[in-house]
């Protein structure tokens, strides 16, 4: 029964609980570096934004996505929010009222370098040229229920 439960989970994604967890993580974290309450040069020479927080189904690890301002000192940047990760699992175990701080763990947010590629992408003469194709009725389109006998 339990092995059926973690499948549905991955298949279903995360869980409601997983996921409020996850927002109040991220709240916890942004009102932090927000207030500069976290003591590293690094840390507050950037503004840094969280704009998800992964939890695993146990609820004990905590993936943190981050973006620096500008995308600057990315490296720098997670090396010191893991200098401070002490600091920064103690200050959420406070805020957010869990049975256990999770471990947390910082990646940088690639989800703008993403989009940014596949905008490029779109935007090659290929992409638009069969774009355009497909917009006027492409002869390579057929739809089975239009086929007559």
């Amino acid at each position: 029964m339990a092995h059926q439960h973690r499948r549905r989970e991955s298949e279903l994604g995360p869980s409601q609980r997983a996921l409020r967890v996850g927002e109040l993580i991220r709240h916890a974290l942004a009102e932090l570096f927000a207030r500069g309450e976290v003591h590293d040069p690094i840390v507050e020479g950037h503004l840094i934004t969280v704009p998800e927080v992964h939890m695993s189904a146990d609820l004990k690890l905590a993936t943190v996505y981050v973006m620096p301002l500008g995308g600057k000192d990315e490296s720098e940047v997670i090396a010191a929010l893991d200098r401070n990760k002490r600091f920064l699992r103690g200050e959420i175990a406070r805020r957010v009222n869990l049975k256990f701080a999770p471990e947390i763990r910082f990646r940088i947010d690639e989800r703008f370098d993403e989009a940014e590629r596949i905008e490029k992408l779109l935007r090659t003469p290929e992409v638009r040229r069969d774009l355009h194709r497909d917009e006027q009725g492409s002869p390579h389109d057929s739809n089975p229920d239009n086929n007559q006998e």
